[in-house]
């Protein structure tokens, strides 16, 4: 009966700990980079402080020419005397996912901006592109505190277009 208990106990122990909101994430910077103007020129990214520990994502960016074939490189980094892979690492055909929704860590990505952005419709992207006061950081899986990277290159037509990089701190407060 004892064990019993004791494994009740320690299964809610560990339920409470992922499922717990007690957990702390701020973006400490954001770098955009465009390998080619003539396709996509940024008017900014930055993000603005509002407080210590909350700071929001603004990038505004303009395509100058249609957009129809696109694919995204995520890689997620952590960092570990320098930044080292880590968790996630693939390439996703952008104009599918935004038909079908079919990749569950891209699923998590678009959740959190889709209300904020105007990438919400499939190809083709042209035209002003922005992500206004993203600051809500909702990571739905538990991982170990510390600083990560976001790596995000954007390739058109098999070349590698622009890059965004979000570095960002995880605390799980326990």
């Amino acid at each position: 009966m004892d064990s019993k208990l004791f494994f009740l106990g320690a299964f809610i122990t560990v339920a409470f700990l992922v499922c717990s909101d007690s957990y702390f994430v701020k973006m400490t910077n954001v770098v955009c980079k465009s390998y080619n103007e003539s396709w996509v020129v940024f008017h900014y990214c930055r993000l603005k402080a509002y407080s210590r520990n909350k700071t929001s994502l603004n990038v505004n960016a303009t395509f100058v020419e249609p957009a129809n074939n696109i694919f995204v490189r995520v890689r997620f980094l952590k960092k570990a005397s320098g930044y080292k892979p880590f968790l996630v690492d693939f390439k996703l055909d952008a104009c599918e996912f935004m038909r079908k929704r079919n990749n569950p860590v891209a699923i998590i990505i678009h959740n959190m901006i889709k209300d904020i952005s105007t990438v919400n419709h499939t190809c083709p992207y042209v035209g002003l592109q922005t992500v206004s006061d993203f600051y809500e950081l909702r990571i739905p899986v538990p991982l170990p505190s510390g600083d990560y990277l976001l790596l995000i290159d954007w390739i058109f037509d098999a070349k590698t277009q622009f890059a965004t990089n979000v570095y960002f701190t995880f605390v799980e407060d326990f």
